[in-house]
């Protein structure tokens, strides 16, 4: 429906000053080129907001860290993300898509500076907050971009990109940690030069919306959801929670579990894990792409629910190999929920609210991701341990997955009733 709106209105000519309107002139020369750019850019933000993981374990010898500090430096980059969405994920509805891209693209470039030259967890955490205030920022306004441009396969490239970025930035750094030299500074070099390459591109695309009044008021925080969509995004909420609380999991605490189990710390293995559970995400996505959007909901939560029942069956015989294949499960839970709530809600919005929906979408999915891993680092050390806190954290993912399977069921009935 949306995709039609915005086709006739191109077709029309009809100049739509409303905050996010598509341009005209934008809507006639939808390029291919410009989406495969900004398809690369989350790719790239992503790739650079798990491109640490691999190197956690060296940090923490170096500096000599408990693994608290981990997930709060995990955590800490989470809620700069939230704190982005909360504020700016309107703002290119109103300045524009460009502007806001630009100017993140800059601030991550920068960022990978700071991290390459960090000499302590108080540098860390300066770049993690920084990283992810640009990160949130830039999310938002990309999602919304794609989907100017062409609404069906800007759906599935905002569905389809967290997963190869996630998977591409942990392998990235483990390579580069393992056979190259300087291992806790290459990967930012390389990401700074990429940043800088996609800014460049950037200003040579197109803008997608018309400028609108409004851009200070619409940095007050607010919890604010179209009316079309909030019965769509009441459903997707608990299942984009779990998933992300899911990737929480992996990204705060997969490595180390992984380093227990074959009893010591492998950099190229811990990509790899990373590798399995995000590419099978976004393997899903394509699998999933012609399912309808509740049954993809459905069965990735059911895969969240088998996924982490899996793994924790694994660090209770220390089985590696099944460790491995509870990580692919729930990879593949974490792609069907993801992308099901995706397609779900944005259907639904109208194109000058869709920078705001898309980042109400993440602040769901960030919490999920960022607050659990928070009180796992604390429970492994104040706790049970890792492997106790990891088992408290599946069982909660567990039921949280439950409970959105409850909901997407109750809801489906009720539409067929």
């Amino acid at each position: 429906m949306t995709q039609a709106i915005t086709r006739t209105r191109a077709d029309r000519g009809r100049h739509d000053t409303r905050p996010g309107a598509v341009a005209p002139s934008e809507a006639r020369g939808r390029s291919g080129t410009a989406m495969l750019l900004l398809a690369s850019v989350v790719v790239s933000l992503l790739a650079a907001s798990s491109a640490p993981t691999p190197i956690y374990a060296i940090y923490q010898a170096e500096w000599g860290f408990s693994p608290i500090t981990t997930t709060i430096v995990f955590g800490s980059y989470a809620v700069s993300v939230l704190a982005a969405l909360l504020t700016v994920g309107k703002l290119s509805d109103h300045v524009g898509r460009k502007p806001v891209l630009l100017v993140t693209l800059l601030v991550e470039a920068a960022t990978m500076i700071v991290l390459a030259t960090a000499g302590g967890v108080p540098g860390l955490l300066v770049g993690r907050v920084i990283q992810g205030l640009a990160t949130g920022a830039a999310v938002g306004a990309i999602g919304a971009m794609m989907l100017d441009i062409d609404a069906k396969r800007g759906q599935l490239a905002n569905a389809l990109t967290p997963g190869i970025g996630t998977a591409t930035g942990a392998v990235l750094s483990a390579l580069l940690v393992s056979f190259l030299p300087a291992p806790t500074h290459l990967v930012y070099y390389v990401l700074f030069a990429l940043f800088l390459l996609q800014a460049l591109g950037v200003v040579f695309i197109r803008e997608t919306v018309t400028r609108a009044p409004g851009a200070l008021a619409s940095l007050k925080p607010e919890i604010a959801l179209p009316r079309t969509v909030r019965s769509h995004l009441m459903a997707a909420a608990p299942v984009l929670f779990a998933a992300w609380a899911l990737a929480g999991l992996y990204g705060a605490l997969g490595p180390a579990l992984l380093g227990k189990l074959i009893g010591g710390n492998n950099t190229i293995l811990a990509g790899v894990l990373l590798l399995a559970f995000a590419g099978i995400a976004s393997a899903m996505v394509l699998v999933f792409r012609s399912v309808s959007p509740t049954a993809v909901m459905l069965t990735g939560s059911i895969a969240l629910f088998v996924g982490v029942a899996v793994t924790l069956a694994a660090l209770g015989i220390g089985s590696v190999a099944l460790f491995f294949v509870g990580t692919v499960i729930a990879g593949a839970g974490f792609g069907g929920g993801f992308q099901g709530g995706i397609r779900i809600v944005v259907p639904q919005v109208a194109p000058h609210e869709r920078a705001g929906t898309l980042s109400l979408l993440y602040v769901v999915s960030y919490l999920g991701f960022g607050v659990p891993a928070v009180v796992a680092g604390v429970l492994t050390v104040h706790g049970p341990g890792l492997f106790g806190a990891a088992e408290i954290y599946g069982v909660a993912v567990m039921v949280l997955a439950l409970l959105a399977l409850a909901a997407l069921v109750r809801a489906r009935r009720t539409s067929v009733a």
